[in-house]
């Protein structure tokens, strides 16, 4: 049986849509899903208990970390796969990923970029991160991680770090982890610039406090570092017609790091983007 843990924090618009792609075409028990709501104030809670069969744990507290610790103690078998709230992944892809994970520990899907209706500089931003060699070995920016259960034993609990998916992804060299290319994750991006810089300083912040918990000791495995160059060596080089977009990446990378460092928790409390979570219906 396949578990998938889902943390939810005010996810109502889109947790329904979620749920309904893993159970469309679902056999009876074939997967085991656990919806843990953290600190909603709307209708989360409701709307996850509306569809049958899924276990549904209510916290009152805010907190990604907390909810995956709760829905594994909860969940009931393996493979395990973590799932973002406002990804859409079919019968298919998780039974893809069950697949991958009987020739490696850890697994993920491919990613798909929503920039439809999106201003220029969010387009120009993506047209560069998109590229990013990195996004293509990594398990994060997908918002879907599925381990084996000799993959779940590589750690305990979920610290208490916002980069939880940048944590997956330091436990596993580049060769233990498994990209199922033939099934995606639709990422939504933001639907305005200050939504994306809102992101990035949050994104940046969460890294940051990993790599700083990694220097103290407190993280056992090496965490992948920074590589500020990327943008130009691997992408614009080898793709000159990108230059335009490079110069509005740059200045949307620099604009977050400056809101970053002036943020006194390096940025990870300025929550989420919270346009690219609005239901499209």
């Amino acid at each position: 049986m396949t578990s998938i843990v889902i943390a939810a924090h005010n996810e109502a618009a889109v947790i329904g849509r979620c749920l309904d792609a893993l159970l469309s075409d679902a056999r009876p028990g074939e997967f085991d899903i656990t919806v843990v709501a953290n600190g909603c104030t709307d209708d989360t809670v409701a709307v996850a208990r509306s569809r049958p069969g899924v276990r549904v744990i209510d916290l009152a507290t805010a907190g990604k970390s907390p909810a995956l610790n709760a829905g594994d103690e909860a969940a009931a078998g393996f493979p395990r796969v973590y799932l973002d709230a406002d990804v859409v992944l079919t019968t298919a892809a998780v039974r893809s990923l069950t697949a991958a994970l009987e020739t490696a520990p850890a697994a993920t899907v491919g990613r798909e970029l929503d920039v439809s209706g999106r201003p220029p500089a969010v387009r120009a931003y993506y047209a560069i991160h998109g590229r990013l060699p990195v996004l293509r070995d990594g398990l994060f920016g997908r918002g879907v991680v599925a381990l084996s259960e000799k993959g779940r034993a590589r750690f305990g609990r979920f610290p208490d770090l916002v980069a939880d998916d940048l944590f997956l992804d330091s436990q596993f060299t580049r060769e233990e982890k498994a990209h199922v290319t033939a099934y995606t994750s639709k990422v939504a991006t933001p639907r305005r610039t200050g939504d994306l810089i809102r992101r990035l300083v949050r994104v940046r912040g969460g890294n940051a406090a990993m790599r700083a918990a990694a220097a103290r000791g407190e993280i056992t495995v090496p965490v992948r570092s920074a590589d500020r160059s990327s943008w130009l060596r691997d992408v614009v080089v080898p793709r000159p017609w990108l230059a335009p977009a490079a110069l509005c990446y740059v200045a949307i990378t620099v604009l977050a790091a400056v809101a970053a460092k002036r943020a006194g928790d390096g940025g990870a409390a300025w929550g989420r983007d919270e346009s690219s979570r609005q239901s499209d219906s």
